[in-house]
């Protein structure tokens, strides 16, 4: 596979998550690869000056009763599973962490698939140590292994260091993806990215 898809993600963001639903299907139908890179959201915002919705919008008269509605709408349409989390905002510094330190590792899939449905699918309280815990072991994860390293100072700079690279190459929320240079922003604009998979594929 020559070209691949670069997914930049936070737990925290439900557009992340049906995104991360989506995704695998997309890379499959184009014959490309997959890599998941995290990048801790709060980071992002403050070093581009940006917000997220909930408090950007807050003032504006319908909208965020319409984003709400889009996602159940999108969720609908791909047959995807998915709840706003009572929790919300879940505070992910941890989980994030976790992901970084996930990277590469034989179980980095089940450790993304088990967070993301723990918050998206199943309404846990993803940022309360215990409840972290109870997920982790749920889903034959080395508990201990991942409570350890987010706690190290290798991972709590690896997760800065990937926050300040992304925003270094124009990310300023998630999800994002990448096609070599070529940036995509937000859910909405997976038709465009396979679309330039597509014109990739017949140039090459």
């Amino acid at each position: 596979m020559s070209q691949s898809i670069e997914f930049i993600y936070d737990f925290g963001s439900p557009n992340s998550y049906l995104a991360h639903k989506v995704l695998p299907d997309l890379a499959a139908r184009c014959g490309v690869g997959l890599r998941y890179s995290p990048a801790l959201l709060g980071g992002v915002f403050k070093a581009t000056n940006n917000q997220s919705p909930i408090t950007a919008f807050a003032h504006v008269r319908h909208k965020l009763t319409y984003q709400m509605h889009e996602m159940h709408r999108y969720a609908k349409r791909h047959r995807l599973t998915f709840h706003m989390n009572p929790h919300f905002p879940v505070m992910t510094l941890a989980l994030m962490r976790g992901a970084i330190f996930a990277r590469g590792k034989p179980w980095e899939s089940k450790y993304i698939e088990a967070v993301f449905d723990a918050i998206w699918v199943h309404g846990q309280k993803m940022d309360d140590p215990g409840v972290i815990r109870d997920v982790l072991q749920e889903h034959g994860l080395p508990v201990d292994e991942i409570g350890a390293a987010v706690q190290s100072s290798g991972v709590k700079h690896a997760l800065k260091d990937a926050t300040d690279a992304a925003v270094e190459r124009g990310v300023f929320g998630a999800p994002t993806m990448f096609v070599g240079d070529e940036m995509f922003f937000g859910k909405d604009s997976l038709p465009e990215l396979e679309f330039e998979l597509q014109r990739l594929s017949v140039t090459a």
